[in-house]
């Protein structure tokens, strides 16, 4: 539950601060008979989200009717939705501290178009995070083999991830939104090297890669499944007890450089000379929320 938890926090609340910073600038020009329209926008993004995730799993659950595709799908489905979460957590480090004025810039031009442009504007910002959200899910929910409490701890992160970016926005609680990127996107890092590793072993029951009887290690007897402890590693790290060479070699090949490289940048900007030391002028964002920077500490 706790890794399906932390994905969605962590992209819940991007998708929220985006939907607050357009909301802001809405008020800010006084423009708020546009925001039922950014909230039909958000409304159908969400619902294309919710559609995409019911398509993967129709097509997994129905479509494929032997076993061999199903396994197929379900690995190159895994596999993408880690290419799709690591591209995201390093573009969400790269391009924060501009997405305000990004964003901005993007609601000012849809304003001067008409409503179909605003609530266009609003949809597009949104439904990049949720199908991205959705095929990352599906792939969690796939590799921890249940259905009902992946549901439970993704809901419960969603529903935090609202409640949170309301009170940021009501500037009712301060957070170190730097610091929470970074710590979540190490997080989602973990796990989807467990999806990477959950896809391989996909991979080789449908036949595209051999090696599914070399195990790296069998531990069945010392670490049970039905266990709290196996449950435990199987939920966060998506760990199985019988792992094979090739899981093994993808779990390392992939959280090793990727978790060096996304610290490493971080210390890297985070000791340019050239990053700003102190805060903007107080009020200058209006009621936007702070959007992470690398500076802040």
């Amino acid at each position: 539950m706790f890794a399906n938890y932390l994905i969605g926090l962590r992209e819940g609340l991007e998708a929220a601060l985006v939907v607050s910073i357009l909301i802001a600038y809405l008020v800010k020009v006084g423009r708020q008979d546009r925001l039922v329209l950014v909230g039909g926008g958000v409304a159908l993004a969400v619902a294309v989200s919710v559609g995409f995730g019911a398509l993967l799993t129709y097509t997994s659950t129905t479509l494929l009717a032997d076993f061999r595709s199903q396994e197929i799908f379900g690995g190159t489905m895994s596999a993408i939705a880690v290419l799709f979460v690591t591209w995201m957590v390093f573009w969400m480090r790269r391009t924060a501290r501009g997405m305000r004025a990004e964003l901005d810039g993007r609601l000012a031009s849809a304003l001067e178009l008409g409503a179909f442009a605003v609530a266009l504007t609003a949809f597009l910002a949104v439904a990049r995070e949720g199908l991205e959200t959705a095929l990352f899910f599906w792939s969690a929910v796939q590799a921890a083999g249940s259905t009902t409490t992946p549901v439970i701890g993704f809901s419960l992160g969603i529903v935090t991830a609202v409640v949170l970016a309301w009170l940021l926005y009501r500037r009712s609680v301060r957070l170190n939104l730097a610091r929470f990127f970074t710590w979540t996107g190490a997080g989602l890092i973990v796990i989807a090297a467990g999806v990477l590793a959950y896809a391989v072993h996909d991979l080789q029951e449908g036949g595209v890669i051999g090696g599914l009887g070399t195990l790296a290690f069998d531990v069945s007897d010392q670490i049970s499944p039905g266990s709290w402890y196996g449950a435990l590693l199987k939920g966060v790290f998506n760990f199985t007890p019988q792992t094979t060479v090739a899981q093994a070699i993808a779990w390392t090949a992939y959280l090793v450089p990727v978790m060096a490289v996304f610290f490493l940048g971080h210390r890297l900007r985070s000791g340019q000379p050239s990053q700003p030391s102190q805060p903007g002028p107080a009020g200058a964002a209006g009621q936007v929320p702070p959007i992470p920077s690398e500076s802040t500490s």
